[in-house]
């Protein structure tokens, strides 16, 4: 294993979480963020594969949220073949959406009754909200996807932070980026994973603020 790998499976050097605490965490927030609701209680299997690795290098958590949404969140390490995958699915009462990271422009619409619809992202759609027009930073038909959206939440820092130099509330748009709080909730997410994928059995874990 390369340098990179040997400091992240390291519990010395990255904490007791290893698939989980590193990517994991970024699919727990995109299942918050994406819902607009919280996890409130989870139950987590963490393995590990490789031999002789002290921590966790797949795992999956079902996750009770808010509202009595069900979410499953799974990350591996080790599904061979598969790149930087991600994949969201929400399901609702009249249909259900998917977005695939390795096809950022794109967004699935399933219903029950008609066929599948894929919505493209880019120009001034009338099926775009305000909030994601004022993401967008290409014409369509441009790949856009990872690097631009970093450069969102910087962008939205900088804006947020000059508005209160100029003792100005910012605007909602420009609040879209992550917060302390959301790295408070991401450690949370990290031990309640760990304990709950570690203990004797499936066990669910309620969320410890």
């Amino acid at each position: 294993e390369g340098n990179n790998a040997g400091w992240r499976t390291d519990p010395q050097l990255s904490g007791k979480a290893g698939c989980m605490g590193d990517i994991g965490t970024h699919a727990w927030h995109l299942c918050e963020y994406v819902t607009g609701l919280k996890v409130v209680e989870l139950c987590a299997e963490l393995n590990t594969f490789v031999p002789g690795r002290p921590i966790d290098d797949d795992g999956v958590a079902m996750m009770r949220m808010e509202e009595g949404v069900k979410a499953l969140l799974s990350a591996s390490q080790v599904a061979v073949g598969e790149a930087n995958n991600i994949n969201i699915r929400v399901y609702g009462e009249k249909g259900g959406i998917q977005w695939v990271q390795e096809h950022p422009n794109q967004l699935f619409l399933k219903k029950g009754n008609s066929p599948e619809e894929v919505m493209h992202i880019g120009g001034n759609h009338p099926y775009l909200g305000k909030n994601t027009r004022w993401n967008i930073r290409t014409p369509g038909g441009h790949p856009e996807g990872f690097i631009e959206a970093f450069a969102n939440i910087y962008r939205n820092f900088a804006l947020t932070v000059k508005a209160k130099m100029k003792k100005a509330p910012p605007s909602a748009d420009i609040l879209d980026f992550p917060d302390v709080y959301d790295g408070v909730r991401g450690m949370q997410f990290i031990e309640t994973v760990v304990e709950s994928g570690w203990s004797d059995g499936p066990k669910w874990i309620k969320w410890r603020e």
